[in-house]
């Protein structure tokens, strides 16, 4: 039955509704100054036959009580052992729908070269990209902005999301452009509201474990850019750099020998690789002096270290913190965390976990503070 309209009863409530009102205003004011943002990286979880399934069940076992709201996978999320797969079979995507999408309402996903259709240089790429890209959040849309339109903008597999104190970035380690034309607009407009800048890319610009000579393309076009970290897979590892400065012109890296520093002091690389696929040993430990990464880029690593491991960023207005957990199973006969265990190198290069009991334990920690 419809009522007719009273006025008592209308200024009644408009004074309940103005008083919600300035009381919701309140609530959401202290929110928005108290605000704080988790996210949890991991990289190379190895989903498959060539990889070491106890392991990546640990770390997403671990990550998952995190309670994170945002997950940043790096790529290579299925190592598949057939050559030239023509499809993705249906119990890979199962699993990263159970373990990597329904624990985290929102999901950053990076393209590795495993996740890819098959080459003649990568045969047991599994393809499964078509299928694992749906599963995270669309990246925001750049209407509107200074990257709308441009023939330089972001790739297929590139892209933004932004959140209230942190500019999120995904760069296509593969299709490489310099994404200075429509990154720096965006970057600029995130430190206009004092956000924090993240990017993520599957192959690193910096490494020891492996070394491919970066420095005078992606490491320094994203360094000259002044994010605040550079997360990259693909190593099966674990490596965290020292705050770098943009590399001179013979290959000189300037870095600041600090874990806690200001913000601007320099861009922090760290490569996270280890979410449960096999470990290869360092090329200066394998007696391959060619993969070698050069006397002066080591001098910039802080830390390293072969082990399962995921990694926590927590961010308020002030701080930015990220912590890497180790994470350490039993060896069993369903197989070796080790490539090739076979190689005499293994002999002589331990494993993060060598000793340990299992269990997750907090390996290294770095902060960025306003300045």
């Amino acid at each position: 039955m419809l009522r007719r309209f009273q006025p008592h009863r209308h200024c009644l409530l408009l004074y309940f509704s103005a008083l919600v009102f300035s009381f919701t205003c309140i609530q959401s004011a202290q929110a928005h100054k108290e605000e704080q943002i988790k996210m949890v990286v991991v990289g190379d979880t190895g989903i498959g036959e060539r990889a070491y399934r106890p392991g990546f069940d640990a770390v997403t076992a671990a990550m998952r009580k995190e309670n994170a709201m945002i997950l940043l996978h790096l790529g290579d999320f299925v190592y598949q052992d057939r050559l030239f797969s023509a499809t993705c079979p249906d119990h890979y995507i199962n699993t990263i729908k159970q373990t990597l999408t329904t624990p985290f309402p929102v999901r950053v996903f990076v393209a590795g070269d495993n996740d890819l259709p098959p080459v003649k240089w990568k045969p047991k790429a599994s393809g499964c990209w078509d299928k694992i890209a749906p599963l995270a959040t669309p990246f925001d849309t750049l209407k509107g902005s200074s990257a709308e339109g441009a023939s330089s903008g972001p790739g297929p597999r590139e892209g933004v999301m932004r959140f209230g104190l942190a500019l999120v970035v995904v760069l296509d380690a593969f299709a490489w452009k310099d994404p200075a034309p429509w990154l720096k607009p965006l970057i600029k407009e995130a430190r206009a509201k004092h956000q924090w800048v993240i990017v993520a890319l599957h192959e690193p610009a910096l490494t020891t474990a492996w070394y491919v000579d970066k420095r005078q393309t992606v490491l320094k076009q994203i360094n000259a850019l002044a994010p605040d970290l550079v997360f990259a897979g693909n190593q099966h590892s674990y490596e965290r750099f020292y705050p770098l400065g943009v590399p001179d012109e013979y290959g000189s890296l300037p870095f600041v020998e600090k874990s806690d520093y200001l913000q601007g002091e320099g861009v922090t690389h760290i490569v996270a690789g280890g979410g449960g696929a096999t470990f290869k040993p360092f090329a200066d430990l394998s007696g391959k002096n060619k993969n070698a990464a050069p006397p002066e880029v080591k001098q910039a690593l802080a830390k390293r270290a072969l082990m399962f491991h995921y990694l926590t960023v927590e961010m308020d207005d002030h701080r930015l913190t990220v912590k890497t957990f180790r994470v350490c199973t039993q060896e069993t006969p369903e197989g070796n965390p080790r490539w090739r265990p076979q190689m005499k190198v293994w002999e002589t290069t331990p494993l993060e976990c060598d000793g340990q009991p299992p269990g997750v334990t907090l390996y290294d920690t770095v902060t960025i503070r306003n300045p």
